[in-house]
């Protein structure tokens, strides 16, 4: 039900800026399967869209890529080596090559769901396929995605972030949706995908998140949410990004809070800190288990 009410919610709200109404700002927690939950399932695949969702997943967080045909593909890395039979970059093969491949090949669960030493690949021969990002779309119109822009250049040559922005953008500005927020760790790639489709909304790079949290500065046009970890480190200092304070200072200026924990671990008690902080949602490799927790312990009522 909340899937439903959220979308619905984003379609009748879809041009209000941040300082309005953010349809983002939700009283319950968000549970955004971080691919899918890599952690449960296999990373970025149908399979484990469909079982986060059934599992209470709100969302979806998945990563994209573009084959040399401009086709935009469903994977976390810029390579095929890690999850699937196939070796290279995305970039370098055709969506036609990409889908011969098993997406779940090395997919082994546990502490290293990733194990290419392991006895047992559970999935491995299933059928599981890398999608497409239309696929996906299709297959879930209720249920947001956060669609995040990956490349393989350097920071001060994001080449190929900026070309797979602008793929991106051909596909999604004249979808309806407005459940889908997109990001990158490149500010130049948020900015010009938001360039080329105003309409759908995004999350800031790093540039424009540090001009925020720093300087208390515009993170960027069409911001709805920030998307940080708990921590960020940079050289050897570590600096404390989702806190209380800021998170409370996002709300008071219409943006929503979203948290990832691939650097700083999940537990039940990281969990539980960043619902009491009042994070509008959590993207987490184990939406099963965070499920399980957040009926738990929902979010104070002094969040709402």
């Amino acid at each position: 039900m909340l899937r439903v009410t959220l979308a619905l919610t984003l379609l009748l709200l879809s041009a209000a800026p941040a300082s309005a109404q953010n349809p983002w700002l939700q009283r319950r927690v968000l549970n955004i399967a971080h691919q899918g939950g890599e952690a449960e399932f296999p990373s970025n695949t149908m399979y484990a869209f469909q079982h986060s969702v059934k599992a209470g997943a709100d969302m979806l967080e998945l990563d994209v890529g573009v084959t040399k045909d401009n086709k935009v593909v469903v994977m976390h890395d810029t390579t095929l080596d890690r999850t699937t039979n196939g070796h290279g970059t995305i970039a370098s093969h055709t969506l036609s090559q990409i889908r011969k491949l098993d997406g779940a090949y090395w997919f082994a669960g546990g502490k290293a769901p990733y194990d290419h030493r392991a006895k047992r690949h559970p999935f491995r021969g299933k059928g599981l396929k890398v999608p497409t990002l239309q696929e996906v779309i299709k297959a879930f119109p209720k249920t947001p995605i956060n669609v995040e822009i990956k490349g393989r250049t350097k920071a001060e040559k994001p080449a190929e972030y900026i070309r797979n922005a602008e793929v991106l953008a051909k596909l999604l500005k004249n979808s309806p949706r407005r459940d889908i927020i997109v990001v990158s760790f490149q500010q130049p790639a948020v900015d010009r995908f938001h360039q080329l489709a105003p309409a759908i909304p995004v999350a800031p790079g790093i540039d424009g998140a540090a001009r925020w949290v720093l300087n208390d500065q515009s993170p960027g046009d069409g911001v709805v949410a920030f998307q940080l970890p708990i921590t960020y480190t940079v050289g050897s200092q570590v600096f404390n990004v989702t806190t209380p304070e800021n998170v409370a200072r996002a709300h008071a200026q219409g943006y929503a809070w979203h948290t990832w924990l691939s650097d700083d671990g999940e537990s039940r008690q990281t969990w539980t800190n960043l619902i009491d902080w009042c994070v509008d949602g959590v993207m987490t490799a184990k939406p099963v288990a965070f499920e399980r927790l957040l009926k738990a312990h929902p979010a104070p009522a002094s969040c709402g």
